[in-house]
């Protein structure tokens, strides 16, 4: 076979090439304040857990780490913004369920998951809460899936928007139950709470470290959680399972990506520095505070759920 030298030459040298310029970019990053972007409100269930995270990234790499809160469209806002971001390390996103999720609930949102970002890290995972006013009349899981088949599209239910967790979650849930209730999108986590509290809509599923405030004060009544085992904050409010609701597990993930075509080492440099914030007590308890649940060590291999 005869190989023209120049070209074998040169298909060697440059991705040689490129890996030289990605480690050189690595050594001097960061050199200026990273931006983070969160397509979700101040106050969500990720905001919390980004806002922990960053604040003891910006100590270790001697740069601010600025939260860019862009809600709207489910998350579509922000994850556009982050798709058409220089790729340089200086733009990560909080890759949540949605992210992905969108591809499937929007006809063109604006971006594709699997070719726009490179995942970076799991963080770690949120489950769902199955909740009602306490002065509501279904105060179970089986009182409330009864009411629903028996008046199919009466009752009414809020999510944080269309295609967030809280919306086909409940789908899947209404589905297993054979019922059905009319679906109120609102923005964002934290609205799905004062909806519930102030009985606009009769039941919903917000994540559990927004809703757990309320639900301790008595102000939220909580008839099930999304996990597969009770959770040790809620020890006596059953699983969806324990309370007649089998095969739907309720729990959302949430990640950090940055725009794809970031130099590999910029995206292992920000991997080993979370995972070794991560490490710290102080860090973790901040997180478990929120309600976040933290995974196990991820590569940027094996950080998105598929």
């Amino acid at each position: 076979m005869n190989l023209n030298p120049t070209f074998t030459r040169r298909s060697v040298a440059a991705p040689a090439l490129a890996l030289l310029a990605g480690t050189a970019a690595a050594q001097d990053w960061p050199s200026r304040p990273i931006k983070w972007i969160l397509p979700y409100q101040p106050g969500s269930a990720p905001d919390g857990a980004a806002r922990v995270v960053a604040e003891a990234l910006a100590v270790q790499f001697k740069q601010p780490i600025v939260i860019d809160n862009r809600p709207g469209a489910a998350g579509n806002v922000g994850a556009q913004a982050a798709a058409r971001a220089p790729a340089d390390g200086y733009t990560w996103i909080y890759s949540a369920a949605p992210t992905a999720g969108n591809m499937k609930v929007y006809k063109a949102p604006g971006y594709d998951v699997l070719k726009d970002f490179t995942p970076v890290l799991l963080l770690g995972s949120a489950e769902l809460l199955l909740a009602v006013h306490p002065d509501a009349s279904h105060g179970s899981v089986a009182e409330l899936m009864a009411q629903a088949r028996q008046n199919p599209g009466k009752l009414t239910y809020a999510s944080g928007a269309s295609g967030t967790p809280s919306h086909p979650g409940m789908e899947l849930l209404l589905n297993a139950a054979r019922a059905d209730a009319l679906h109120v999108p609102y923005k964002g986590a934290a609205a799905i709470v004062l909806a519930l509290m102030s009985r606009e809509v009769d039941f919903a599923l917000p994540v559990l470290g927004v809703a757990l405030q309320q639900v301790k004060a008595g102000k939220l009544k909580a008839l099930a959680v999304g996990g597969a085992r009770r959770n040790p904050k809620l020890p006596d409010v059953p699983t969806l399972a324990e309370a007649g609701v089998l095969g739907v597990t309720l729990v959302s993930f949430g990640g950090l990506s940055v725009p794809a075509g970031t130099p590999e080492a910029i995206v292992m440099r920000i991997n080993q520095a979370v995972h070794q914030v991560l490490e710290r007590a102080e860090v973790r308890a901040k997180l478990e505070a929120t309600g976040s649940a933290l995974v196990g060590a991820s590569t940027p291999q094996r950080s998105t759920p598929r």
